[in-house]
């Protein structure tokens, strides 16, 4: 199975927003069987905290019915996932750090909107401090179905 990992700063607001769309997408393309995600955070103070309100919220209002609780980023992350998918610049340092102490050269390190160039921007902002949750799902979304689409055809699926 290949795995992505989704990281931003609490694990509560985008990489759970990034977690259950991909989810979504990938049961809707039926590739369940093949692919899987999970998603953590850099900073530990939102560790064990839900999946924010907001967050929630804009996925339910969109079909996605998804919830989890937030987890720090870990060594064993760069071993067990093949793309590992950031928000913002600290985020790819993050991740870029994991992948070398795991000593995976395979994984795929990379900004979410880096598989969505028609956007015009890399980084996804944090709805946490702007409320913006709607424009983060947008963004968000169009990431997921463009790593989504660069995943099947890396791996013909």
């Amino acid at each position: 199975m290949i795995g992505v990992l989704f990281l931003c700063t609490g694990n509560i607001c985008r990489s759970p927003m990034a977690h259950g769309i991909f989810n979504q997408i990938v049961r809707e393309a039926g590739l369940h069987n093949q692919l899987f995600a999970d998603s953590a955070g850099i900073d530990s103070y939102e560790a064990g905290q839900p999946t924010h309100s907001g967050t929630v919220s804009i996925l339910k209002k969109h079909g996605i019915i998804f919830s989890k609780r937030a987890r720090l980023l870990t060594e064993q992350d760069g071993v067990n996932f093949r793309y590992l998918i950031g928000m913002t610049e600290d985020h790819l340092r993050a991740l870029q750090r994991i992948r070398l102490i795991a000593n995976n050269p395979n994984a795929e390190v990379a900004l979410l909107l880096d598989y969505a160039p028609q956007l015009g921007i890399r980084e996804v902002p944090d709805p946490y401090y702007n409320g913006q949750f709607e424009e983060c799902y947008t963004l968000v979304n169009a990431g997921v179905r463009g790593l989504l689409a660069a995943i099947r055809r890396a791996h013909n699926l």
